[in-house]
């Protein structure tokens, strides 16, 4: 119950030393189907992999076996300065990486996407991207949308859908995404209005929502629900991009995926189903997403 489709195990653990053990045992007591690790970097893998087996050892048998079953990965480059400025060297890591993955041994078939990679043009040089336009020159835009189209091409190769990073770019990634025409994958963390969420959508593209949306103004409340409600049963997904984004009543703290309950119920509420009902729709909407790739 209550699967999370975005998350960073290894910014939890190795960052702000959270118990990686304790969320994974909290997520097996709620028999959670599904919980997907997300890469940002092309050589995270491994490193991951290494971050979830530490915290696995600590586990029981039988709690072994249930997050075995829920754990699943992604692998992809965040568009960062330096990745994009080195995109074709770390477009080959990346590769390797998710080529090595298949012999690793410690999870099975368990990659299931490419991503998080796409486009962020948030110029906040006082945040946690340390992003300003002024370090953006054409060179560097080219950049982002090349390895954009790299990964795109790297996902098609590998039969594999992807998962879409788009802030403050929202013309620009469709752009790269009509020009690619693999139209298979998700929206991470929609951060747009419901004339942009019809446009991923007849593009073919899931839309996931995550705690951002509980931050709504009630000024604005009516227009997220409204937006909440138009995404269509089977093109929904919720996520909590941990340790980003806590749901209200938690924002500001530490974000994990044990906390996308919050989201759920606040997208229910919008919905006018339960919870639970908003869960199996989700979980629908994860195997036939996801598992082709098993």
């Amino acid at each position: 119950m209550f699967s999370d489709t975005h998350f960073h195990f290894k910014y939890l653990v190795r960052e702000r030393g959270l118990d990686g053990a304790d969320i994974l045992r909290k997520l097996c007591a709620r028999d959670t189907f599904f919980a997907l690790d997300i890469g940002t970097d092309a050589g995270d893998l491994s490193d991951r992999l290494d971050v979830m087996e530490e915290s696995f050892s600590a586990l029981s048998d039988n709690e072994r076996e249930k997050a075995l079953r829920m754990i699943f990965f992604s692998a992809g480059i965040w568009p960062s300065p330096d990745e994009i400025s080195n995109r074709f060297e770390r477009i080959k890591v990346l590769e390797k990486q998710i080529d090595d993955f298949s012999s690793d041994g410690r999870f099975g078939k368990k990659l299931v996407a490419l991503g998080e990679f796409g486009l962020d043009h948030h110029w906040n040089a006082n945040g946690a991207d340390h992003r300003s336009e002024d370090d953006f020159d054409k060179r560097l835009l080219d950049g982002e949308r090349e390895l954009f189209q790299m990964q795109i091409e790297l996902s098609k190769k590998k039969g594999l859908p992807f998962l879409v990073h788009s802030r403050d770019a929202f013309s620009d990634t469709v752009d790269v995404l009509e020009n690619m025409g693999y139209n298979n994958g998700v929206i991470h963390c929609f951060s747009y209005g419901k004339d942009e969420a019809r446009k991923f959508l007849d593009m073919g593209f899931y839309i996931a929502f995550g705690g951002g949306v509980t931050y709504t103004k009630k000024s604005r409340l009516d227009e997220m629900t409204e937006l909440l409600r138009f995404v269509p049963d089977d093109m929904i997904l919720l996520e909590t991009d941990a340790p980003y984004l806590a749901p209200v009543p938690f924002r500001g703290q530490t974000n994990t995926p044990v906390l996308v309950e919050y989201v759920y119920n606040f997208i229910a509420a919008a919905r006018n189903v339960s919870p639970y009902e908003l869960s199996r729709t989700v979980d629908e909407n994860i195997r036939r997403l996801f598992f082709s790739a098993c």
